[in-house]
């Protein structure tokens, strides 16, 4: 059997691909490629609807993958707009196609919107770096998602909108004080998972994001001025060298599930486990 075949949505336009590898981060698309390629045997097709329409891959249709992977993006679906409407209407036909789903942050805000859901900016502001306190409920603790992952635990996060309603289909798995933090979402034989933080992102990603975002995050008071902004930069860097680090970890209140690699991807193995393996075996 041949490896399974992802195709990745790139939610972000060009220019911010450029700005995050300036800092010192992955592509948007790219770095999702890595962190699967990192869990199983899948060969990656990117495509970047933000920046123009969809090119395919000669031959290649929406049907013929065995499972559809969508990132963040510094988007907000609400402003509207042909580069965020092309995200939108890639996503209904996923959803009808029946190719198993993954979507980050801006990928739940995607699926959810496609939908028939709603998207809002988050009342109580942004939520960046360390999600904290996202704690699964019944259904989460049950959930194939989170085999492997503690009922409470933290994540990296970057995100300033949040769900406002849920569409028909669609069941909440997780929380936190910040809002809805996962989700199923079933529309005829269509499945979705998708979860408001970035499994996908390691610690450099997030100090990359970090300094990307340095403006926005003084503006808004989430760091007191630069020093404290590059401070947090150098730990999410040592962090990525030693993610156990015992100082750090209590420093910025991480555990098991930052810690172990194996339980801070357990969404994206779970999903190539339970889904996109089975498909690629299914098709032959």
């Amino acid at each position: 059997m041949s490896e399974a075949r992802v195709l990745i949505i790139d939610g972000n336009r060009a220019a911010t691909r450029e700005q995050q590898i300036a800092a010192g981060g992955r592509g948007t698309g790219e770095g999702y490629a890595h962190t699967l390629q990192q869990l199983a045997p899948v060969e990656c097709d990117i495509v970047r609807p933000a920046d123009g329409a969809v090119q395919w891959p000669a031959g290649v249709a929406l049907a013929d993958y065995d499972g559809v992977a969508i990132t963040g993006s510094a988007l907000n679906i609400y402003d509207g707009g042909a580069h965020i409407e092309r995200q939108i209407e890639l996503m209904r036909a996923v959803l009808a196609s029946g190719v198993p789903c993954f979507g980050s942050c801006w990928g739940m805000q995607l699926a959810v919107t496609a939908a028939g859901g709603k998207v809002r900016a988050n009342p109580l502001g942004r939520e960046f770096g360390f999600a904290r306190r996202i704690a699964l409920n019944a259904a989460g603790r049950a959930h194939a998602m989170f085999r492997g992952k503690p009922a409470v635990f933290e994540a990296v996060t970057v995100h300033r909108d949040d769900i406002e309603r849920l569409p028909p289909g669609a069941s909440a798995l997780a929380d936190s004080d910040m809002g809805l933090q996962a989700i199923e979402l079933r529309q005829g034989n269509s499945l979705f998972w998708g979860v408001q933080y970035h499994p996908e992102y390691s610690y450099a990603d997030i100090a990359a994001t970090a300094k990307r975002y340095a403006p926005v995050l003084l503006a808004e008071g989430l760091f007191a001025d630069r020093a404290e902004l590059d401070a947090w930069v150098a730990d999410a860097l040592a962090l990525e060298r030693a993610p156990r680090d015992a100082r750090l970890c209590w420093k910025h209140g991480l555990g098991p599930a930052m810690q172990d690699a194996g339980a801070k991807l357990a969404e994206l193995h779970n999903w190539l486990q339970q889904h996109v393996q089975p498909r690629r075996q299914q098709r032959g």
